[in-house]
């Protein structure tokens, strides 16, 4: 019998498109320069190179993530942590994956040897931070630590084994920042490792939850519209019981409760993502 009758029907998800917001990125970006000078006054020099460096690395994820059709993207600047491109797919191939993580830290690393190389003929000091900081900043992002761009090939060359090298990498993470944070007596450290205990917490709680739906034969491994009604019934019911962003559903109008719940079982999927040799497979077959 189909679960159509065994189950009610899942709720249509409504997507939300969001296109490039340019205003927004600027805006970002003077908040991140804004809030850098109030707190490192005398460090203008270095905060405005430290955003020219993150800017080439941005766009380096954003143009091979617009070679590949993602849609939804936009870049966007967070003061004290960084700078990131949203953008996603249906699915995933773990070739371009691995591209659009490298198009970030390979140009940044190659731009930081040639500010490197320039440097040692003009002498100029400047140019020798700009170098450092290319340097410094695209090899940590190779570090396999989520959500750096190391983190995010881990995910992409493991698959179906990466959440838990992610959580224990991500719980490491958190841990040092914040040993550095009391050893330097520097709460900018301090913050950024306890907000990336939050996110470990989260992580922890979707590992749990991953690992049931496994056991009870259910693939989170897909988007929203392909998963059954039992597999959407499944995952509610999971939600319920250990994500505590669901408290507020039974407090919502019933047209928003149900929309609601669909995000919350969306945002547990895991995007699938083909394998290279299986798209080659796919175009020999076809």
């Amino acid at each position: 019998m189909s679960d159509y009758y065994l189950y009610p029907e899942k709720p249509l998800l409504i997507r939300k498109k969001t296109k490039s917001d340019w205003a927004l990125t600027v805006f970002t970006m003077v908040l991140f320069v804004a809030i850098f000078l109030f707190l490192y006054k005398d460090r203008a020099e270095f905060i405005f190179l430290l955003l020219l460096v993150l800017l080439i690395h941005e766009f380096g994820h954003y143009i091979f993530m617009k070679k590949f059709k993602y849609e939804n993207m936009r870049m966007l600047f967070v003061p004290m942590l960084g700078a990131f491109v949203q953008g996603s797919k249906p699915v995933y191939s773990q070739k371009e994956s691995i591209l659009v993580c490298l198009g970030g830290p390979i140009p940044g690393i190659l731009f930081g040897f040639v500010c490197l190389i320039v440097s040692s003929y003009f002498h100029l000091s400047w140019l020798v931070l700009l170098a450092l900081i290319f340097l410094f900043l695209n090899v940590i992002n190779l570090l396999p630590f989520d959500p750096l761009d190391g983190g995010q090939m881990l995910k992409a060359l493991l698959i179906k084994r990466h959440e838990r090298y992610s959580l224990l990498f991500s719980l490491i993470s958190s841990l040092v920042l914040l040993v550095i944070g009391l050893y330097l007596k520097d709460w900018v450290f301090m913050i950024i490792g306890m907000l990336m205990g939050i996110r470990v917490r989260s992580m922890q709680i979707n590992y749990r939850i991953h690992k049931e739906l496994a056991a009870m034969d259910v693939n989170y491994y897909s988007v929203y519209e392909d998963i059954s009604n039992r597999d959407y019934y499944v995952m509610k019911q999971l939600i319920m019981e250990n994500n505590n962003s669901a408290k507020i559903y039974n407090q919502l109008p019933n047209e928003d409760n149900d929309q609601f719940m669909a995000n919350l079982v969306d945002e547990l999927l895991v995007p699938p993502m083909v394998r290279s040799e299986e798209r080659r497979v796919g175009k020999e077959l076809r």
